[in-house]
């Protein structure tokens, strides 16, 4: 059985907000992940065969799923070539279960290979064989370094804000326009709850901070996918986009 020996064409992303753990769309509304433990569990997942992608001497690589398929593009070390394996999704299962499944998979046969040949490096180069050869831009594997604000995305969402009001010379006043909108509604004075109110004025007191002292930090990864990175020998979660 070859979990990614036979070419299956990819897929369009749907455009339907999912979440980009386990790739459900019901009540996602601005959320990126139905829920924490969800985004945990995937993290996990990937965490536990980092052995795979390590043997591999992968420099980058990405985790991605379409409802048919689980996609991981590496690029090694000492090369520009893209391997893609590609792996079809179980029916009513999540991606991070059959990403475990494919690593399983592809981990056996190095370790045949290791034990046939005595070669780490042959081993590698077997696995990778079966690969599909994918001729995209580096870039599509390898993320450019980005510099994003050091606001949380829960304040931007909880103030009904966009990453682009970020920039709009007029930050100050749209945050206190919105927090006296909600507080109107949500204040416990007015019968509104008391840990909403609670949260929006927490958002309020981070967003007005970050106005008059505007912090970035710097990232490297994707908006849609998870990325491993060699260098650091960790996967990194999508990046708010």
């Amino acid at each position: 059985m070859k979990a990614t020996t036979s070419i299956v064409p990819r897929e369009r992303q749907r455009k339907q907000p999912r979440c980009l753990s386990c790739g459900a769309t019901e009540n996602m509304g601005r959320r990126r992940y139905c829920s924490l433990e969800c985004r945990q569990r995937l993290r996990l997942r990937l965490d536990a065969r980092t052995g795979l992608v390590e043997a591999l001497n992968t420099r980058c690589a990405t985790f991605s799923f379409s409802e048919s398929l689980i996609m991981m593009d590496i690029l090694p070390y000492g090369t520009s070539e893209i391997f893609s394996f590609l792996y079809p999704r179980t029916p009513g299962g999540k991606p991070g279960e059959d990403f475990s499944r494919m690593a399983d998979i592809l981990g056996e046969r190095w370790w045949a290979e290791k034990r046939r040949t005595n070669k780490r490096f042959l081993a590698s180069q077997h696995v990778l064989s079966q690969a599909v050869r994918n001729y995209k831009p580096i870039t599509s594997v390898k993320p450019i370094i980005t510099t994003v604000s050091s606001v949380k995305r829960t304040s931007l969402l909880i103030l009904n804000l966009a990453q682009a009001d970020l920039f709009s010379p007029a930050l100050k006043r749209l945050v206190k326009t919105s927090f006296r909108q909600q507080a109107k509604l949500h204040h416990p004075d007015v019968g509104g709850d008391a840990e909403i109110f609670r949260k929006l004025h927490q958002a309020y007191e981070e967003m007005i901070a970050w106005a008059e002292n505007p912090t970035f930090v710097r990232r490297r990864g994707f908006p849609d996918k998870w990325f491993y990175d060699g260098d650091k020998k960790k996967w990194v979660q999508p990046l708010p986009g």
